[in-house]
């Protein structure tokens, strides 16, 4: 069976899934990269379809509406950073470690960190179509940090007084801002490593507090 034939049920080869799939992820990074570059709003499906060589009614046969296409990148990116943060269970050191290679990993996809800077700022707007995702995102994220920032009370990196709540969302902040300033930063004499900020803030806050 050659790379071009999946083999279906019913034992009879068919071509041409692989070469979907690949159109598939042509289209999605053709769509991260463009959302990151002018919204979800300014961008049209008719300029992604140009961008990977396909007519309009070709790109509506994988994706029937932009905003299955944003759904569809939004997965793509959360599939991405679950394969770099490996344990999501890491406590303590582990998990600070995790965070910074995240980071780290992120100054390597500059689309993708102005993808999430651009949405994450439309999607204030109830009406926006991701904006029901981002906020499960944040909750999400909100509720780990917290969860770790518990751990840091009982073993005294932080004070016992900490609202661990907002020490969670500040850390949030920190990440956020920190990606604003560095795509503003980008190819400039105030270029500066986004991970190795981040990781200097952490071990600050954690030696500050305790």
């Amino acid at each position: 069976m050659t790379a071009e034939t999946v083999e279906p049920v019913d034992g009879v080869p068919r071509r041409g899934y692989a070469k979907g799939r690949r159109t598939r992820a042509e289209i999605v990074d053709a769509a991260t990269t463009l959302f990151g570059q002018v919204g979800y709003h300014s961008a049209s499906l008719r300029e992604i379809a140009a961008r990977v060589g396909l007519s309009h009614p070709g790109l509506l046969h994988h994706f029937a509406t932009k905003e299955a296409l944003l759904e569809e990148v939004l997965a793509h990116r959360d599939e991405q950073d679950a394969q770099v943060f490996l344990d999501d269970d890491a406590e303590g050191r582990g998990y600070v470690e995790n965070l910074v290679r995240l980071v780290r990993h992120n100054q390597e996809r500059p689309g993708i960190v102005e993808l999430y800077a651009v949405l994450s700022a439309e999607a204030t707007s109830p009406d926006h179509p991701a904006h029901a995702y981002f906020e499960r995102r944040y909750a999400r994220i909100v509720g780990r940090f917290a969860q770790e920032a518990e751990r840091w009370v009982t073993d005294g990196s932080v004070p016992a007084s900490t609202d661990t709540v907002g020490l969670a969302r500040a850390m949030i902040a920190v990440m956020d801002g920190l990606q604003v300033q560095w795509l503003l930063a980008r190819g400039t004499r105030s270029s500066f490593d986004m991970a190795d900020a981040f990781g200097a803030h952490l071990r600050l806050m954690l030696r500050g507090a305790g």
